[in-house]
């Protein structure tokens, strides 16, 4: 049973998580000869400011 996970940052649509979800099934299944009730994704989704490229956040949070 594969199990995906997968890191995003928050800001997608509810249908643009299932779509992904729909495709990265779809391949597990076609690259992994399992069937598509074998698979499980799940989509952590992170806010902006814990999500670093090169050391800094993507949004910095506000300062008060």
């Amino acid at each position: 049973m594969p199990l995906i996970q997968v890191s995003i940052m928050q800001g997608r649509s509810e249908q643009q998580k299932t779509d992904f979800a729909a495709k990265v099934t779809a391949v597990a299944c076609e690259t992994l000869d399992v069937k598509p009730e074998q698979v499980r994704v799940l989509i952590n989704e992170l806010p902006p400011q814990n999500w670093f490229v090169g050391g800094v956040a993507k949004t910095p949070p506000k300062k008060t």
